[in-house]
């Protein structure tokens, strides 16, 4: 495999189950997000990805970040492409090994993840129905000079921030349901009252988002 993985497996494994691909945020691991993996739908396999750039003293990023600088200076952008072509990959790999249904892949991102996710939405709409993209937002910059809306649009996506983010503004974050809703894309999204995290009400919102959709 090309990146490394913890997985839960879904309570009743059929011929085919769906599955939640969960990556992390620059610094952190893949047992971050798996942290609550018990608590996501149990009809699914949960995988959360480790990143592929080690960083010093401990912790992974899918590239490297300028914390100062810019929405257009932020990200290491060819390295970013790198990585939506890596999680790609990985999803292709991951399907040869478990018995996942590929029409229901699903993305949960956190940061630098939930970026990543909406570049893989635009990148390899075909690979994924949903994204749940927390606390990220959408970097024009990754994604395809060109696209087909056309071959988006069964795409869903779940978006939130946090109204009190010191390391992703929330104004970066609001130009992405716009965006989406111009090209005729399915998106919600809420912000909530905390830093650059997950709240307990984010949680529950986006899960009871999955359940219905």
């Amino acid at each position: 495999m090309s990146l490394y993985y913890l997985v839960r497996e879904p309570k009743e494994i059929k011929e085919q189950n769906g599955a939640l691909i969960l990556l992390h945020g620059y610094g952190s691991n893949e047992e971050d997000l798996f942290s609550f993996a018990s608590q996501l739908p149990e009809d699914v396999y949960v995988i959360s990805v480790r990143a592929p750039y080690d960083l010093m003293p401990y912790g992974h990023a899918w590239y490297e970040i300028t914390f100062d600088a810019d929405m257009n200076k932020f990200s290491n952008n060819e390295q970013a492409v790198e990585s939506i072509h890596t999680i790609a990959n990985f999803i292709d790999e991951i399907t040869e090994k478990l018995p996942l249904d590929k029409s229901n892949i699903s993305l949960i991102g956190f940061s630098q993840g939930a970026i990543l996710s909406y570049g893989m939405a635009f990148t390899y709409p075909q690979k994924i129905n949903k994204v749940v993209a927390l606390s990220g937002y959408l970097n024009e910059q990754i994604l395809p000079s060109s696209f087909d809306v056309n071959e988006i649009n069964h795409i869903k996506f779940f978006a939130s921030h946090g109204s009190q983010d010191q390391v992703i503004p929330v104004e970066w974050a609001r130009k992405t349901q716009p965006y989406l809703e111009k090209l005729g894309l399915n998106i919600t999204y809420k912000e909530y009252p905390v830093g650059h995290g997950v709240a307990p009400l984010n949680f529950w919102d986006f899960k009871n988002w999955l359940d219905l959709n």
